[in-house]
Parts: structure tokens; sequence; C-alpha cells
């Protein structure tokens, strides 16, 4: 007797129609640049304030190079991505998750559940950082108003979680787009002030003695490359683009390569200008957030205060829209399994679920950032792991095994080839940063005041 037939778990888009999941939260209604605005949000954050330290870790040469081939192998790997995706659309499976995506064209089960256990881990890893480091803004303003003052971070961490769990009651990742917008342009603030920043501070008599030298341990600096390299992994990763796609009003052929021109434009003016006036500055005493290098416990600020409070101000706002993006591949899978699509998105029926679920995914991002105030290096380990096999590996592969190209092909090779370093960078970043973690272990403490570097 013939076995059963399997239940198709990438469902056609009739089936879609009873996915609450896909019909509220990855609603498709967008138009290319609103696809613009959220990989923008989901790129370019106040990450980008750690590449001067990125740089301390490779030098000058080393740093360009590395941050250009990322830039350029993502920007590929994004368009690979967005091919697959338009493929799959015309031959009637229009996938909007980014692990039925990969379960499909790849054809082995196991797969939809590696992804989803990633993507759970990065966009968790995103939501606990942006509170964290939204707190941090928050901490660093009132000690600059107040500094004997009693409130601790936990407390300002408890502030944003609030804020949180009222934003994250925005019911579809398409009604993000006017918080994304601004976002964009929030990265843009921020990134010139802290540009003008650095370069007051470079020119000022109290300019700090600048050093370019790396380690003088090797295998120091062969540690802190790796490391590095992760980072800037870390920075151009998002692993959620199908999930972005798909918001966007079918057909979506050729609207995401738009949307990618314009984030990879925003990375153009802000990655680059951020890395080398951080850098030019302070050299190897690079803080990991260059802020608190213009900021220094000792001595004055090496830039008008009010300038830098505005800055911080602008991190802060733009940490709540990231900690929105990446919390919706969450938000579709709590809808899926708890709403009912006959009832409405607005119907009691939905409403309470919704409203219960999220603020506990709030609370519980906020309690992990309010007890481990070093999630930093944690987060190091998590992009290693998570970012490089999602965005440095699985595009390549699902072009290949998509569109298969001749084995003896350019384009084959050069995906081929990228997988294979990028895995072993990924291996290595993730050895580094483990090794970082246990370095800095001494300094953790549970629910403390500080945030650990």
């Amino acid at each position: 007797m013939a076995p059963p037939p399997k239940p198709d778990p990438f469902p056609a888009d009739s089936q879609r129609e009873v996915d609450a999941g896909a019909v509220f939260v990855l609603e498709s209604k967008g138009e290319w640049w609103h696809a613009g605005f959220h990989l923008t949000t989901a790129i370019v954050g106040p990450t980008i304030l750690t590449l001067p330290y990125v740089f301390k870790g490779l030098g000058w040469a080393l740093g360009f190079f590395c941050l250009t081939v990322m830039g350029m192998v993502t920007f590929y790997a994004y368009y690979l991505m967005s091919k697959v995706l338009d493929y799959c659309e015309k031959d009637g499976r229009r996938h909007i998750r980014f692990r039925e995506l990969a379960a499909d064209v790849l054809g082995s089960g196991w797969m939809f559940y590696f992804v989803i256990f990633i993507q759970t881990a990065i966009n968790t890893g995103v939501g606990i950082g942006a509170i964290l480091l939204a707190g941090e803004c928050l901490q660093i303003m009132y000690s600059s108003l107040s500094p004997d003052g009693p409130l601790k971070l936990y407390e300002f961490i408890a502030m944003v979680t609030a804020v949180m769990i009222v934003l994250s009651q925005l019911p579809t990742f398409h009604s993000l787009r006017h918080i994304n917008l601004a976002s964009l342009f929030l990265s843009l603030g921020y990134t010139f002030i802290v540009v003008g920043a650095c370069i007051h501070a470079g020119l000022s008599k109290n300019a700090p003695s600048r050093d370019y030298s790396l380690e003088s341990s090797g295998s120091a600096r062969v540690f802190s490359a790796f490391t590095s390299i992760s980072i800037i992994a870390a920075i151009f990763g998002n692993g959620i683009l199908p999930e972005i796609q798909a918001t966007l009003a079918p057909p979506a052929t050729g609207k995401m390569v738009k949307g990618l021109l314009m984030c990879y434009t925003v990375i153009l003016l802000t990655f680059y200008s951020a890395s080398v006036s951080g850098y030019w500055a302070f050299g190897n005493k690079s803080n990991s957030n260059i802020i608190k290098s213009l900021m220094p416990d000792e001595g004055p600020s090496l830039a008008p205060t009010w300038v830098l409070g505005l800055g911080v101000i602008f991190v802060l706002l733009q940490l709540l829209a990231i900690g929105l993006v990446y919390s919706q591949v969450a938000y579709e899978i709590m809808e899926k399994k708890s709403a009912d699509v006959k009832q409405g998105m607005f119907s009691r029926r939905n409403l309470i679920p919704r409203l219960i679920l999220r603020t506990l995914y709030m609370m519980f991002c906020g309690f992990m950032a309010a007890m481990l105030p070093f999630f930093g290096d944690i987060n190091g380990v998590v992009g290693a792991i998570g970012f490089i096999p999602l965005d440095f590996v699985l595009p390549m592969l699902l072009y290949n095994m998509t569109y298969k190209p001749p084995k003896s092909s350019f384009i084959y090779w050069v995906n081929l080839s990228i997988m294979v370093v990028f895995t072993g960078a990924g291996l290595m970043g993730a050895f580094s940063s483990m090794r970082k973690l246990i370095l800095d272990a001494n300094k953790f403490k549970l629910f403390s005041s500080n945030v650990v570097d």
C-alpha cells in the first residue's frame, strides 16, 4: 500500500488566505520604496558607530578592503535572493517566509527548522540589543543632566520596554513604513553628527594622540581581525529579506532591486564616513561605540555636548524602529498560530491575543536586556553563526539550486567560492567572539548598571 501523501509545508496562495501570519503581519501592499525603508532600517543602524572599532582590529588597508568586500558580497547575495523569490513567484510559488523558501528550493524539511531557529536567534537577539542600547542612550542623557542621580540602567530599560510594548501593537509590517522612513533620516542624521564631531575632535587642541598600530602579538591580531570581520558581517546582515519582499504588492518582480539600491546608497553615505572619521580621530583607542570616545570618562567632551546629545536622541529613536522591524517574524509566527483570519484584523478575537502575546514578547526582551547588559558579546557570537549562513551562504546556494548554472560557469564558481570562504570566516569569527566572551566573563554582572563593551 502506498504511504499517505505528506501535507505540503509550503502552502499555495489559496491556502495562505487562511494563514493569519501572512494575511495580517505580512500583508502585501507596499511599493519598492517602502521595501527600501524597511531594508535600510534593518541594516543601517547604530551598529555603524562600531566601525572605527572594527578598523582598530584591521587597520586602514584591511579595514577598507573588508568593508568593501562585505558590502559587495551582501548586495550580490540579496540580489540573488530576490531573483530566486521572483523565479518562484513566476512559477506560482510565491514565498513570503525565508524558512519556506529555503525548504522548498533545497527540498529538505530540516532546512525549514534550521532557518527558523537561526532567524529566531537573530531577531530576538537584535530585539534585546535594541532595548539594551536604547536604555543606555537614556542613561547617557540622564547622567549628563544628573551625574549623581539614583536611576539605574535597568530602570531605563524598563522605560524603553514600555514604549516598545505600545509600538508593538502596530499590526502589520507594512504599517511601519512611515516609521522606517523616519529611521532612514535618523541614521543619516546621527552619522553626519558623529562625523562632524570626530573631525572637530581630531582638529581640536584636546585631540587625542593617534596611533594606528595593531596589537603586538600575532595571535591577538588574528583573533581581533576575525572578530572585526564578524562584526562587519553582523552590521551588513539582516536575515529577513524574504519577509521584507513579502510586503510588496504583487507582482513583486524587480521591485526589490530598487529597494536594495536605495538601501546601499544610504550605506555608502554612512558606513565609510563613520569608519574613516572615527578611526582617523581616535586610531586604536576607538571605543566600540564612537560616541563614548567623544565623551570620555575623564576630561572634557571632545565635541559640543548638545550636538552629541542630539546624536544620542537620534540613535535612541532609531533603535525603537529597529526593534520593531526585527520583531515582525516573531509576530508572524504568533499570529499564524493564534489569530483567526476570518474574524478580521481588529476583531476582539484577534486583538486580545495580539495584545497579550506581543506584550509578553517585549517584556521577555526587556527582561533579558536588563539581566544581561553584556549582551553585546553574546550578540557577536549570534552574528557569526546567524548572519553569515543566512546572508552569505544560503542566497548563493538557493540561486545555484534554482537556476542550476553549469558547473563550468563563472557564476557557479563565484557562488561556491563565496560560500566556502564565508563559512570559514563564520567559524573563525564565532571562535574569536566566544574567546572575547570568555575573556570578558570577569566583567559580567547580572542586572549591572554598566554595559560591557
